[in-house]
């Protein structure tokens, strides 16, 4: 795929205690920073409407400002509206879409063992392993604060530990779409619930012939 790829997100309506964090909007010297590890939040990212958690984990990654792909499109995903993005490598694509996905699915986070409490509600398609492992790195990476179960699965490795922990509860599945289909094959996922689809580096996908899988999974939302 190109450097400038696009990325489709669409709501799916198609078939330590000892130290505690301080969110410092204002960047202004705190006269508590012996007692707590301080964070400077962005004034810019907080304008995005971005949940303290969201924040938090931003400021914990270093960036102050949003790329102009995140300014953007982060508002466009909060509202529910569909949206197709396109932009350079490195630009923050993904982060694009996943704060503002962590954010529509916060108010189901549950730390509940119960698998029923955790049905895949979001799904992100990739066409290689390697961008599947990076997208759900970065979903656990941003959403570390909320109480939200994501999963990667992928081919070329053994199926059924992917199996035991779909049964344990998923609401995040990163995926690719072959490695999908097969799980779907053994009624291991269930997609009737999802709510999200995000189709990351959508022309690539379609460029290596994954139409048909596509719409075969989207068949079942």
């Amino acid at each position: 795929v190109s450097a400038s790829g696009p990325t489709a997100s669409r709501k799916a309506r198609i078939p330590n205690e000892a130290r505690f964090i301080c969110l410092n909007r204002s960047g202004r010297p705190s006269p508590f920073q012996a007692d707590h590890q301080e964070i400077t939040i962005s004034q810019a990212f907080e304008s995005l409407g971005l949940l303290p958690e969201l924040l938090r984990a931003v400021a914990e990654q270093g960036y102050t400002e949003p790329t102009p792909i995140q300014t953007q499109a982060i508002p466009v995903v909060l509202s529910g509206r569909d949206l197709l993005g396109a932009a350079q490598t490195g630009t923050g694509k993904t982060a694009g879409f996943t704060l503002p996905l962590l954010q529509r699915l916060a108010p189901f986070a549950s730390k509940s063992f119960s698998p029923a409490l955790h049905p895949v509600r979001c799904l992100i398609l990739t066409p290689t392993r390697e961008l599947a492992i990076q997208v759900y790195e970065s979903v656990k990476t941003y959403g570390k604060h909320i109480a939200l179960k994501p999963f990667v699965v992928y081919g070329g490795v053994n199926i059924n530990p992917q199996i035991a922990e779909m049964r344990k509860g998923v609401e995040i599945l990163v995926a690719t779409p072959g490695r999908l289909l097969d799980l779907m094959g053994q009624k291991a996922v269930d997609l009737r619930h999802v709510q999200i689809l995000v189709l990351d580096e959508a022309d690539r996908m379609l460029d290596m012939g994954f139409i048909p899988d596509i719409k075969r999974i989207i068949n079942t939302i």
